[in-house]
């Protein structure tokens, strides 16, 4: 069956923050100038913010500039950010040190990422912009001459044997002067696009980490409306980076995080479980005794930060948001720098489109020059040496941060370099395996009841999305030398080795009905050995006020 083509002048795929942001500046400069000018967005999740998971904490310098008025216009920014604090945390005790300049949050808010994302859906549809949720992208499209067309969503109705069923639908071509991919962490057609045209040529490997986050509701008497708690240390070892964050937000509900960098050595780490251990702290379980837990999600989030900036445009189309990696890791945050890139992306499309010449496509090599003189640039550079120097562990990583900020205020005159995650891990002979406790259903809980919060759909009978480039390498090789990985940096029980009776001929399982998107085993496979694809449109998690 052929497919059906739409016809549009920017075409941006992926409705969050960075896309939304977009889409409407885009949209705004129309209006302002009396142009007309067709912007449509695209998203795999079954709704705008089905798949949106942050902490979240928003610096709303961005939504400032693109909408003045969000308060009038009934913005969900309901909880301003109140007392800071940055606690290390040992086995046994808690100890206040002193909150870095970056995570100082006087004139933030807590927020429901999810929320702000559906809401900026809303603004950017009364502005004009065409909006097709539960659609994924699955190809892009390039003219004769190499440059990117547009994209095609993926076709419906196809069987696990890769063959069309009864309810074969095809994809829609979605053709555009100009595309935007604003995909997010490890985008699945971003990744196409860095192969096709060298665009990770001249920066360093990006680097990860999984943040795995709960929603509570919380005994209103440990309710503290506005609190903003970090922690580093326990249950972490010092070689280990991560840390977790605590947000109290309005209605008695706490947000409560985990954060690992998928630059872990330990093959039997277990970011979910280091997680779930977090919460028993003396310090921490006290909170969550007698509330109940609303929700759960997982994803990844590009750490590498400054050096790690791809190339961002290219014939036909240009990355915004986090699948380019703008993320301040030493703020940790990345909605505010998401959306300016977005929005300085925006100004440079529309200024290209305006000169070019009927439906000529050409590079628009404004959007990175545009960028490098804007706020978010100078940010991310200051910021550059923080994440690169907890490779060499905690103490290390603290010291060379507080010299950072402190003495040379992130203008060090050098960068520190950044290593590749799937490297990085340890065989399981020279490592030390990790025992964990078993959920008490109180405030600990495994992974399949928490992959039920997250209310993960997919239709079953469609090929699977985890794609094993050698069918060989889990058991030859994942197994042999580092115990199964996958097993456990899946925080959703996707990846399962099982065995014969016998306990023999171990196969490795893959449950992609489980999947969240997080993308971690993409990232994290000692070999690269699998490759995650986009499934139907609609399928995955479907997060409330995440």
């Amino acid at each position: 069956m052929d497919r059906e083509s739409m016809e549009f002048d920017v075409v941006i795929v992926g409705g969050g923050p960075s896309g939304l942001a977009a889409a409407i500046r885009l949209r705004q400069q129309a209006i302002e100038s009396g142009r007309e000018l067709s912007v449509c967005v695209i998203e795999k999740g079954s709704e705008l913010g089905a798949h949106i998971l942050s902490g979240a904490v928003l610096e709303p310098r961005a939504l400032n500039e693109l909408i003045p008025e969000w308060k009038e216009k009934g913005a969900p920014l309901d909880t301003p950010a109140g007392d800071d604090s940055f606690l290390f945390l040992t086995a046994g005790g808690a100890i206040r040190l002193p909150t870095p300049p970056q995570m100082h949050n006087h004139g933030n808010y807590i927020i429901s990422l999810g929320n702000l994302v559906r809401w900026l859906g809303t603004q950017a549809e009364e502005l004009g912009v065409e909006i097709f949720p539960g659609f994924a992208a699955t190809e892009v499209l390039y003219d004769e001459s190499g440059a990117v067309r547009g994209i095609a969503t993926g076709d419906m109705g196809i069987g696990r044997d890769g063959q069309p069923t009864a309810n074969h639908t095809p994809g829609v071509e979605l053709l555009a002067r100009q595309t935007i991919f604003a995909e997010g962490c490890r985008g699945s057609l971003t990744k196409t696009l860095f192969d096709r045209f060298s665009l990770r040529r001249n920066c360093q490997p990006q680097t990860y980490g999984i943040g795995i986050k709960e929603l509570w509701e919380i005994d209103p008497a440990k309710h503290r409306q506005g609190q903003v708690i970090h922690t580093v240390g326990w249950p972490l070892d010092s070689e280990t980076y991560g840390g977790s964050f605590l947000y109290h937000l309005e209605n008695n509900q706490v947000a409560v995080g985990f954060v690992v960098g998928l630059d872990y050595r330990n093959p039997f780490l277990s970011p979910f479980e280091e997680m779930q251990r977090f919460k028993t702290h003396p310090a921490i379980r006290p909170i969550f005794e007698g509330g109940r837990r609303l929700a759960y999600g997982a994803r990844a989030l590009s750490e590498g930060g400054f050096q790690s900036i791809p190339e961002l445009t290219f014939p036909g189309g240009l990355l915004i948001g986090d699948t380019a990696g703008f993320l301040n890791t030493p703020k940790i945050k990345g909605v505010h720098t998401a959306m300016k890139s977005g929005m300085v992306a925006a100004e440079a499309v529309f200024a290209a489109l305006a000169g070019a010449d009927g439906d000529a496509l050409r590079e628009v090599t404004d959007y990175p020059r545009r960028l490098k003189a804007s706020w978010l640039w100078e940010e991310l550079r200051a910021a550059r040496n923080i994440r690169p120097a907890f490779h060499k562990g905690l103490w290390a990583g603290l010291a060379y941060a507080a010299i950072d900020t402190y003495l040379f205020r992130g203008k060090a005159p050098w960068t520190l370099p950044i290593h590749a995650d799937h490297d990085q891990l340890r065989p399981a002979a020279r490592s030390t395996p990790i025992a964990y406790p078993k959920p008490d259903g109180v405030v600990t809980f495994d992974r399949l009841s928490s992959v039920f919060m997250s209310n993960a759909a997919h239709e079953e009978n469609q090929p699977i999305h985890l794609q094993l480039k050698d069918p060989n390498v889990p058991i030859d090789l994942n197994l042999a030398l580092y115990d199964a990985p996958e097993q456990r940096y899946c925080p959703a029980g996707v990846y399962e080795i099982v065995r014969d009776d016998a306990g023999q001929s171990p196969r490795l399982q893959i449950n992609a009905a489980n999947c969240v998107h997080c993308k971690t085993c993409d990232i994290k496979d000692p070999t690269q050995n699998i490759n995650w694809v986009v499934p139907e449109g609609g399928g995955g998690p479907n997060y409330p006020n995440m």
